[in-house]
This record gives structure tokens, sequence and C-alpha cells, in this order.
């Protein structure tokens, strides 16, 4: 029973459930002199995902009556408090103008140079300086070595897709390979500018908890969003921007739950992994037959997951990493960002640029005498440092946002950190450092149990910056001293599960292959997932700056190792006597 009560109206809701479905069944207006009852037939009433079905279904029906609970009444007696004398009149509150978007969904194309939005076209130039043309790159590779030059950089805009693609226009009409990805380029320029649009992302809007003994498919993505209560995904163009933004917390959870369509009948999972998994399960889950509630994490050792080299998903908002709650009611989990390229918080105090203007100097914007004349070379300037290009070392995000719980541990760990305590069952520490310097502290913690490591397009197979071999050869990554060398091996020995992404099939074989021929990796670990497609990868291409052909999308494929364990036997006390 829920009471609503009012000066002169009292409102009775009686709400009923049944099956789980809530539904109506008498609404009782009650007045001083005399009673009004109406009764309403709207038993058993579904509602879909929100209460505004069912307003609109008790809205006429209590138009019928005098008096409606959603009717205002003013106070029969004025009444005005004696400390209302010493206040100021506060002044009417002023609704914000809501502006329209920007961009109507049939004006998303754009040439990247003619963009209404700065930092694409500061893309735009970027890729100018990156990217070579393709033809004169074909050309040059036909010329003799020492009379080689270097090929032209791309200048001209293709017409179709607006990215800067060759040299002049004559390239662009003699380039018959440019048709093979025209379609996608045009589709990630549509996305970008879909982004900036100004219209409102239903699919950014995130659901809450999961109902009790609603069960989660991990089938697909589609699935997935349907039986999480997500808003209907109606376009492409909705899927590619919600999968891109859930990739990396459904990854992990669509990995480590017991419905995971990773299992040993599709053999991706090994016997060995289904041991792994299981002693994970065992913790993230409650027993069979109790309900996984936020009660049930009582006396449930905390989940750690170490996400190492992170970058982007260290600057997702929490409310994202959320929903990984939201798979496991029954678990607390503590994330760990650890990397040097790691997204630190703003420093306390700081504010957005928006918020730190002074009301003298917003109230002057509108003069012409109060702005300065930018020339042409200061707004180049300026949308310059609207974007950073992603130029093989991809740079470090953007400092995220200070939450209100947020508080330094860099005494605690010895190195830029910070922690968020943002829900009873979410804690997120990052650390901007390499893993190996902060090993220590977590080696003789860790557990196989309630510990795990995820790698989200670490590099294994590529060549090395920084390391060189005897020969002067660049080492792979996962050799190097400096980067993967030394990390590899301590995350084998911990025998805690070990889950890798990659971006492209290339990128997945890559890093495959360099795990044969590493120093204290080879011969030193098991197959827990074996390599393939992961259901949760995005589905947005990803343009490369230095090379608008270079297209992946982000954890395209997934798999997972451990170190390898080897059972001890216990040896005879006969063969012990002459041992």
């Amino acid at each position: 029973m829920i009471k609503k009560p009012n000066a002169r109206l009292h409102v009775y809701d009686l709400l009923a459930v049944d099956g789980g479905r809530p539904s109506i069944h008498i609404v009782q207006v009650q007045q001083s002199a005399h009673v009004q009852t109406v009764e309403f037939a709207a038993t058993k009433f579904m509602i879909s995902r929100s209460s505004s079905r069912l307003l609109a279904t008790l809205r006429p029906c209590l138009k019928q009556c005098s008096y409606s609970p959603y009717q205002r009444y003013p106070s029969p007696v004025p009444v005005r408090p004696i400390f209302s004398l010493f206040q100021k009149s506060k002044p009417a509150d002023r609704k914000p103008q809501e502006t329209g978007p920007q961009l109507t969904q049939d004006n998303l194309f754009h040439p990247f140079s003619k963009s209404p939005f700065p930092p694409v076209r500061a893309r735009g130039e970027a890729v100018k300086t990156l990217a070579p043309c393709p033809v004169c790159a074909a050309s040059h590779n036909h010329v003799h070595a020492h009379t080689q030059s270097q090929p032209k950089l791309v200048r001209f805009e293709c017409p179709h897709c607006g990215w800067p693609s060759h040299c002049s226009e004559e390239h662009w009409k003699e380039d018959t390979e440019h048709e093979k990805y025209c379609r996608r380029l045009r589709e990630a320029n549509e996305d970008e500018h879909d982004l900036r649009s100004g219209r409102r992302l239903r699919e950014f809007e995130l659901p809450g908890t999961q109902g009790y003994e609603e069960a989660i498919s991990f089938a697909n993505w589609d699935v997935f969003w349907y039986t999480r209560g997500f808003p209907s995904m109606d376009t492409e163009r909705s899927r590619r921007h919600a999968s891109k933004l859930l990739t990396y917390p459904i990854t992990i959870g669509g990995a480590l739950h017991q419905h995971s369509g990773l299992t040993t009948s599709n053999q991706r999972l090994t016997p060995e992994g289904s041991r792994s998994l299981a002693a994970l399960r065992s913790t993230l889950h409650v027993e069979p037959g109790a309900p996984e509630t936020e009660e049930a994490t009582t006396g449930k050792p905390q989940v750690r997951i170490f996400i190492l080299g992170a970058r982007a998903e260290s600057s997702l908002p929490p409310h994202v990493w959320e929903q990984l709650c939201m798979l496991f009611p029954s678990t607390h989990f503590h994330l760990f960002f650890i990397g040097p390229q790691v997204s630190l918080p703003k420093p306390p105090g700081t504010t957005t640029a928006s918020s730190a203007s002074s009301p003298s100097t917003t109230a002057n914007t509108n003069t012409p005498e109060s702005q300065p004349q930018q020339t042409s070379t200061e707004v180049k300037e300026q949308e310059k440092r609207t974007y950073v290009p992603n130029v093989y070392q991809p740079p470090t995000p953007a400092p995220i946002e200070r939450h209100k719980r947020t508080r330094s541990s860099i005494e605690r760990y010895g190195v830029p950190a910070y922690t968020v305590p943002y829900t009873p069952q979410l804690t997120i520490t990052g650390m901007q450092a390499n893993y190996a310097d902060v090993h220590a502290q977590f080696q003789h913690t860790l557990d196989p149990y309630s510990d795990l490591f995820f790698l989200f397009s670490p590099g294994f197979g590529f060549p090395s910056l920084e390391s060189t071999d005897e020969n002067g050869e660049s080492l792979l990554q996962i050799a190097s001293p400096t980067e993967w060398g030394p990390v590899v091996p301590m995350l084998l020995a911990s025998k805690c599960t070990v889950f890798v992404t990659g971006f492209s099939p290339a990128d997945v074989e890559r890093d495959v292959r360099s795990l044969s021929t590493a120093p204290n990796v080879a011969g030193e670990f098991e197959w827990v997932i074996t390599p393939g497609p992961n259901t949760f990868g995005s589905e947005k291409w990803e343009i490369a700056d230095f090379d608008p052909r270079v297209m992946v999308k982000t954890n395209w494929g997934i798999w997972a190792i451990r170190g390898k364990s080897r059972d001890i036997q216990e040896k005879s006390k006969i063969f012990s006597l002459f041992g």
C-alpha cells in the first residue's frame, strides 16, 4: 500500500504483482466531504520497461473524476511563516532552453575539412600529415632503392567517403582499390558526426539491476541487449555505438559467466580451462538454488580483475563498468587498471572551462568588443589540440572526471594511483606504472579462485621500439625486457587465468605465434580458451590515422592461458630408501 497524502486530496494506489507483472486493481480518490471510488479493470496490466505506459492508461480514467490526483490544489488558508520575512524572494526558475540536434539523421555526411565540429576537422588534418597516397606508394615500390623517395601525403578528400585518401584527384580516379573500403570509411565518417549531432543517444541509456529470476543470454549482442533490458537498437549505427561502449565490460562478463558461450562443446573451452573457470565461477556465483542477490556477497572473497596495459578502458565512466556488476549481483569486484598510459583523474578543485567562467565574462560574450578576433592560424592550432593522432603508440587518454569518492593511493602503491569505491559492489583502482613495478605488492596474495588478468590487445607479436637483440634486430614485445618480457612469466607463475584479446584475425595469430618463441613462456602455459572470435567485440570499424585503409575492430578475438600445472606424486617408501 502506497500512501500519498495531500492537503485536500488523498490518493491510495493499490498495486499488486501477479507472476512478476505489475497490475492495478483499485484507485480510490477521497475528499474530506465525500468519497469517490473508481475501479479500473486494468488487472494484469503489462509494463514493458517503464511506468509511462501505465500513467498513459490511468490518465483518461482519472479525468472522469471531479478531482484528479495529478492536479495541485492551493491551500485554503494562506500560510506565511514568520521566518519568510527575512528571506529574499527567489527568482522564478528558468528552464534551460532545449536546443534541437545540430545535425539531422539525413545530414550526417560531411567531408572532414568541412565538418561543423573542430575535433573532426582536426583529425582530417592529422591524417593529411601522416597517411601516404596509396597510388604514389605503389609506384615508389617499383623504383630502385637508391632513387626511391618518400610518397606524397594525402591531400584530396574522396567525395564519397569524406576522408583524405589521395594526393590528387587524378590519383583518386586511378585507384581502383579504393572502392573496397570506401563504404566503411563513409560509415565511420557518419558515425563520428552522429556522436556529436546533439540527438538523444538512447543506446547509451544503460539499464539497472537485473530482475529476479530473469536469465541473461550471452549468445550474441542482440539477445544480450534484449535479456538485459536495453533500449531497442533500431539501427546498425546504434548497434555500433553501443557495442563499442560496452565491449570491455561485457567481454569480461561473457567469458566468466556460467552461461558463457565459450564451452567445451564448441571446442573453445579446454578441459584444463573448464577447471580454471570452475574455480572462478565458484566465487562469482552462489550455490545452486540460492538467489543471486547483493546480500549474498557477505562472506565471499573479493574478485580482483587486473587489466594490464590499460589505455582507453581506463577512461570509461564507472557506471559503464557497473554493468559488469549487474551480471554478477552477488560479487564484489575490484578492478585494477595498470599501465603507463592509464588515465588519472583531474586534480582536486579543477573545473571545466564552461563552469570556471565567471558570470561577468559570460555576460559579455555577446558583445563583439569583448571577443578578440582569432586569426586562421590560431583557429587551426586550437583544432589540433582537440585531437591527438593515434600513431603506433596510442596516446594517453585525457584525464577523467574526478568522482566525489575519488582518493589518492600513491602512498599505498608507491606510484601515481587513485581509488574510487563507486558502489558496494564495485571498486576501481588505477595505477600509472608498469605491472612489473607493482607485482611485488600482489604476488603473495594472488589466488586462482578469485583473481584473473585481462590484457586488451597487448601487441605481443609487434616489434619493440625500445629493445634489440645481438644482431641489432628489434625484439618482439613479449620478449622485450622493458615491455611484456618480465610480465608474462610473472602471470604464469601465479597460476591465475590470463585472458587476451586481439583487434583482428591477423593480430590474434601474431600474438599466439609469439608465445612459442618467448623465453620463459614457451612450454610453460596451458590453454584455457582457444583462439577465436569474441562474441562481444565492437562492431564499429576503427580507422588508422597513418593509413585510412587499415581498419580494425576492438576486441575482435579472445583467447586465454594459464601457467602449466605439474602434478606432484609422492614417492613410495621403498624407493625412498634407495634415494
